[in-house]
């Protein structure tokens, strides 16, 4: 019998795969438990429906990362700290600080999780993150650290 899996099972299939399994394991146990559904013209077609829809859902939002990756780079988030001699800072600027600053300056609010950077900023200066948008898009953030 042919049955179109509604979500994963491990060994038999993948959410949204079409296979083709045993009459008495489709019907008393992944049809029952809400696991498929049997692979008819309706199911195949919702299916298909759903996967154009995630497909279109993913264009759109790898489109606006592209767009805001193109709004972080003209950008510059200025932050104050103070500093000792050599340019050093007393403490460190971390991606909580930048995160927040970069909500309250210019209204964008991105998770200081997806900010790729090794250590917490320690030096005046321009300092640019990698700020990772989507799977393919990664943008450059310009911080720039001036003494108190």
């Amino acid at each position: 019998m042919k049955v179109v899996f509604l979500k994963d099972v491990k060994g038999k299939g993948k959410k949204g795969e079409v296979k083709n399994v045993a009459d008495g394991y489709a019907h008393n146990f992944l049809i029952k438990q809400g696991l498929a559904v049997e692979a008819n013209a309706a199911a195949v077609n919702t299916l298909e429906a759903q996967k154009k829809k995630q497909q279109k859902e993913a264009a759109e939002e790898l489109q606006e990362a592209k767009q805001l990756k193109e709004t972080l780079e003209q950008l510059t988030v200025n932050l104050s700290a103070k500093s000792g001699e050599g340019g050093r800072l007393f403490g460190s600027i971390t991606t909580k600080q930048v995160a927040d600053e970069l909500q309250k300056a210019h209204k964008i609010k991105i998770d200081k999780r997806k900010m790729d950077l090794a250590e917490p900023i320690r030096t005046l200066g321009v300092t640019n993150i990698p700020v990772k948008l989507h799977t393919e898009v990664t943008a450059t953030l310009k911080v720039h650290v001036k003494e108190l």
